[in-house]
């Protein structure tokens, strides 16, 4: 597993300075990522966003806030010490790069970049400089997850987990934007995917040793006309399946074509029972002696996704290790990254580390 390893880094007297490079309407995660930095006792200080309407926005979310059109104008006037890297994928390598050059510590916005090969140069680069470099998944302290580790991991309620099931799916058109197109979004799979395969490496103690790729393409392009692809266009469905070097796997798959519903999103299979994760809550499978299967179920915990940043603080103070090291957020990424090479080449590759 990813180590974690506890420093203190260089950020100045007082309060971390944070700014946001990125202020768009979509979600709304520029004021999200500054809100929550602000409760994890951060200052909000800078956006850098090239839409002046979105800056006058962010002047309004953020009182008394120093707005730029650009990272380079931004970077010149030294207004932060954190940068929120909140833009579409394809930009999280170069400017996450151009900002620890800087000097600067990064967060990225989930998915880390888009190939192993990104990872590994911003994880040498943050390490050379001293930097501080991770990747937003709050949803590690998802309610869902949170439990499941509790009842699989600690309590071992259904044995050892030898496969793990993990899907999203639905059948629909992707929508006419930056997320449908594959040179910008890197695919299908990294967006629900990321969080299903981080959600995965907090339940399974091995490495990941191969992956197999597999996709789908040609249905909505044919169909959609009014929809802009400019062949440019993710996949309509892509499978990964993910061994380790203990035996379980993992079953991935994102699809914009399938018509069944599957009750769980998340199924952890064990050699005692199983457990199913969907929307509405959890549910606990486990065989008896007489063959019938007692379910129990239960609803969510509460999602602490405010951790996050909170533990980025402590960790730039130097009181407590950072939780989401580039390391740890470079499993999904290479995971994914293998799975789209291994449809393309239509074989399966071995994993450069796990």
């Amino acid at each position: 597993m990813a180590k974690r390893v506890k420093r203190r880094y260089a950020v100045g007297n007082g309060p971390v300075r944070v700014g946001a490079i990125g202020y768009g309407g979509a979600f709304n995660m520029g004021k999200t990522h500054l809100t929550e930095c602000r409760r994890g006792g951060m200052v909000p200080t800078a956006v850098c966003e090239p839409d002046e309407q979105r800056r006058a926005q962010a002047e309004v979310d953020f009182p008394g806030i120093a707005t730029f059109a650009s990272l380079d104008e931004l970077l010149k006037a030294d207004a932060a010490d954190l940068l929120l890297n909140i833009t579409p994928h394809d930009l999280h390598y170069p400017l996450a790069r151009q900002c620890l050059m800087a000097g600067k510590h990064v967060v990225n916005e989930k998915p880390f970049v888009i190939t192993t090969a990104e990872a590994d140069k911003l994880i040498a680069l943050a390490e050379k400089r001293k930097l501080l470099l991770s990747t937003y998944h709050n949803r590690h302290w998802d309610g869902w997850i949170l439990r499941a580790i509790r009842e699989i991991v600690e309590k071992q309620t259904i044995g050892r987990v030898h496969r793990i099931e993990a899907h999203m799916g639905s059948y629909q058109a992707p929508r006419d934007w930056w997320r449908s197109r594959k040179s910008v979004s890197g695919g299908i799979l990294y967006d629900w995917g990321v969080h299903l395969l981080e959600y995965c490496f907090q339940i399974l103690p091995g490495e990941m040793v191969e992956v197999s790729g597999f996709k789908a393409e040609g249905h909505w392009p044919s169909v959609a006309k009014k929809i802009d692809y400019r062949d440019d266009h993710v996949e309509d469905e892509a499978f990964a399946v993910i061994r380790f070097d203990d035996g379980a796997l993992v079953n991935l798959s994102i699809s914009h074509v399938r018509s069944d519903g599957l009750p769980d999103f998340l199924t952890f299979v064990g050699d005692r029972g199983s457990y199913g994760i969907n929307w509405s809550g959890w549910t606990h499978r486990k065989t008896g002696r007489n063959g019938k299967i007692k379910e129990t179920t239960g609803k969510h915990p509460k999602s602490q996704g405010h951790k996050f940043y909170a533990n980025v603080a402590r960790a730039l103070a130097g009181e407590e290790d950072l939780i989401i090291t580039p390391q740890w957020a470079r499993r999904p990424i290479h995971a994914i990254d293998l799975a789209v090479r291994s449809a393309e080449q239509n074989k399966t590759l071995k994993t450069k580390y796990g």
